[in-house]
């Protein structure tokens, strides 16, 4: 119980830090992607998180639609082991959402999400519904926790990881709760945007 207050009064305040100080970045980011690309400056993506499903903010880093055409590259996904889908130049990827990404700054308004309880800053890496239902049993339990904006999986690999892999990973962490391990974490997430943004 205390673990779970002390967690939420973290990511209430967490939140609210990073949103202010991010703030006077936000009227150039939406420039930047007004201007080369029509469509929302926000994308609404649907994912798991505590058992139900969420829409999940981020920067929009892709043109408008992109998810409907998502089928039509299913030949080009590199990702042969599971559900998920990755192509390192995926075509719907726009210019500023390459600089967006590789900095990971599309994923900074996932701090609303945090700031409304739907997502915690440390957590199990978000997936979509139709990626959670291929979990195998024994990790089924990690679409009843709450999802993360960064996690154990996302600073040991991220998205590089195997299917197995990254649940395994995520699983630990779900079973050994640690204000000191979310720490860690922030801070290695901290240490890799600035000093090696490519390794997440």
């Amino acid at each position: 119980m205390l673990y779970r207050i002390a967690k939420r009064t973290i990511d209430i305040l967490g939140s609210l830090v990073g949103l202010a100080l991010l703030a006077p970045l936000y009227p150039l980011i939406a420039a930047g992607i007004k201007l080369e690309t029509r469509g929302p400056v926000l994308a609404k993506i649907d994912r798991v998180s505590a058992g139900k499903k969420f829409q999940v903010y981020k920067f929009r880093s892709m043109i408008d639609g992109a998810h409907a055409l998502r089928p039509t590259l299913k030949e080009f996904n590199e990702r042969k082991d599971g559900p998920f889908f990755k192509m390192s130049r995926d075509p719907r990827v726009t210019l500023v959402g390459r600089l967006l990404r590789k900095f990971r700054i599309d994923e900074f308004p996932q701090l609303i999400n945090v700031l409304k309880g739907e997502m915690s800053l440390v957590g199990p890496r978000p997936h979509e519904p139709g990626e959670v239902i291929h979990y195998p049993p024994e990790y089924r339990h990690l679409m009843l926790a709450k999802a993360g904006v960064t996690g154990l999986s996302q600073v040991n690999g991220a998205s590089a990881l195997p299917f197995l892999k990254e649940l395994e990973l995520d699983s630990h962490y779900v079973k050994n709760p640690s204000l000191w391990r979310d720490a860690k974490i922030i801070g290695k997430t901290a240490s890799i945007i600035f000093f090696d943004p490519t390794a997440v």
